[in-house]
C-alpha cells in the first residue's frame, strides 16, 4: 500500500461537466510522477532522472489540456503549479466566471449543477450536456431543458449597462435558482 505516499499537490477544477479533482505524487528521491484525475491514474512515470519539468494530460469530457508544472524552489524543495488551457489555475478560473455560469439546486432529493456556456450557450447538468430549446421572447430569450421531471428555463436579459452586460437566471418550475460562486 504505498500508494499515495508521495503526494504533494491536489487541485480542484470547475469545468462545465464537473469538479474534477487532480491529485499530484512526485518521489523526489525515485523521480517517479504520477497523474490523477477523479482518482484515474492518467500519468506514471518511474526512474525520472529530471526532478524538475511539465506533464500534461486532459481533463473532463471536453477534454481540457493541465499541465503540471514542477519548479525547483531552493535545494530539495519543489512548487508544483496547475496550468489550465495555458493560464494559470486562478487566472482560468477568473475568466471561467465571465464566460458561464453555475447553479446548484436540489430536486426531489437529488442536488444538480447546471452550467452555462455563455459563448455557445451549451447547458451542462451533472456532466452531462443537455438537449435544449431556445427562443425570443419580448425581453431577451430562453433557454428551455428538462432536469429528471422538472421543466428548467434560463432567461436572459440584457442589464441595460454596458459594463454588466447580459443577465442569465435560472429558473425552475415557477422558483429562481440563485447563481452559484465556485
Amino acid at each position: 500500500l504505498e500508494k499515495m505516499t508521495d503526494l504533494v499537490a491536489v487541485w480542484e477544477v470547475a469545468l462545465s461537466d464537473g469538479v474534477h479533482k487532480i491529485e499530484f505524487e512526485h518521489g523526489t528521491t525515485s523521480g517517479k510522477r504520477v497523474v490523477y484525475v477523479d482518482g484515474k491514474e492518467e500519468i506514471r512515470k518511474e526512474w525520472m532522472f529530471k526532478l524538475v519539468g511539465k506533464e500534461t494530460f486532459t481533463v473532463g469530457a471536453s477534454k481540457t489540456k493541465a499541465t503540471i508544472n514542477i519548479d525547483a524552489v531552493s535545494g530539495f524543495a519543489y512548487e508544483y503549479t496547475l496550468d489550465i488551457n495555458g493560464k494559470s489555475l486562478k487566472k482560468y478560473m477568473e475568466n471561467r466566471s465571465k464566460t458561464t455560469n453555475t447553479w446548484i439546486m436540489s430536486l426531489g432529493g437529488t442536488d444538480y449543477r447546471v452550467v452555462l456556456e455563455k459563448d455557445t450557450m451549451d447547458v451542462w447538468c451533472n456532466g452531462q450536456k443537455m438537449e435544449t430549446a431556445g427562443e425570443f421572447v419580448e425581453d431577451g430569450t430562453e433557454t428551455h431543458f428538462s432536469v429528471g421531471d422538472y421543466s428548467c428555463c434560463i432567461k436572459a436579459v440584457s442589464s441595460g449597462k454596458r459594463k454588466e452586460g447580459i443577465i442569465h437566471t435560472l429558473i425552475v418550475g415557477d422558483r429562481e435558482i440563485p447563481e452559484a460562486v465556485e
